[in-house]
């Protein structure tokens, strides 16, 4: 069977991860055909990712927009619509973050993280639920964060979009459980991505990787239709990293 998969912020890190292990399941698993539709805002990024889900015989869509940007997450929604003609999982995981001293925040860095991470995932999914809706079926995945239930000192910001992405979260279960739409939230702890910039080898070893995120959202996603994934929280095993 075909599922149609929407994977924001596709280009690196958990969501390169995420595309990579849907495609490797196919290829170990015949009943599941997925076609991958890849969202970034790198072309080039998304080609090299393309090229490499399809080298496991995974067919691929890509499409480069900003989500921070209205028109460009309608034109992500309209193209889905007119290629694929139905959606059956769409993966929340584009999002941004400035970090620092609460005090020296600014203005551009609020908008360039509340574009990203509380507009464009509320705006996508307004336009990818009703897919769902009329079918009866489908699956919403939002990464969010560990902080988005607990708050770190130099990420007020950050804290503040992924708490409202938590809200969001929680008021879309109240729409799917009407329609057998479901909704996993999953909250994941320090993950060595590009967000994290420069940092010694020492810290990069008590973090997780992208694919230790990856993982469990595959198999989330391939539960029966009858259950759900509510939650999945994931934590370096030393616990969290405490910004100074």
């Amino acid at each position: 069977m075909d599922h149609t998969i929407l994977i924001t912020g596709a280009g690196k890190g958990i969501g390169r991860a995420i595309a990579l292990a849907f495609a490797k399941e196919a290829k170990n698993t015949q009943q599941f055909n997925p076609v991958l539709v890849l969202c970034s805002r790198n072309q080039e990024d998304l080609d090299s990712l393309a090229q490499e889900c399809q080298s496991h015989g995974v067919r691929t869509d890509t499409i480069a927009c900003d989500l921070g940007r209205l028109d460009e997450v309608n034109m992500l929604a309209d193209h889905v619509t007119r290629h694929h003609h139905t959606i059956d999982c769409l993966v929340n995981n584009a999002g941004v973050g400035r970090f620092g001293p609460f005090e020296s925040m600014t203005e551009e860095d609020f908008d360039y993280t509340m574009g990203t991470n509380l507009k464009g995932t509320f705006f996508l999914t307004q336009a990818i639920f009703p897919i769902m809706k009329e079918k009866r079926s489908g699956h919403i995945f939002f990464i969010t964060s560990v902080a988005a239930e607990k708050a770190f000192r130099h990420s007020s910001i950050y804290c503040m979009s992924k708490f409202g992405q938590k809200g969001l979260v929680e008021t879309m279960r109240l729409y799917a459980r009407e329609c057998n739409v479901r909704i996993t939230d999953v909250m994941p702890g320090a993950v060595f991505t590009p967000m994290w910039g420069e940092v010694t080898d020492d810290f990069r070893a008590l973090m997780m990787m992208p694919e230790d995120i990856a993982a469990p959202i595959v198999q989330a996603y391939l539960q029966p239709g009858r259950t759900t994934v509510e939650e999945i929280v994931l934590r370096p095993t030393s616990g969290d990293l405490q910004d100074a």
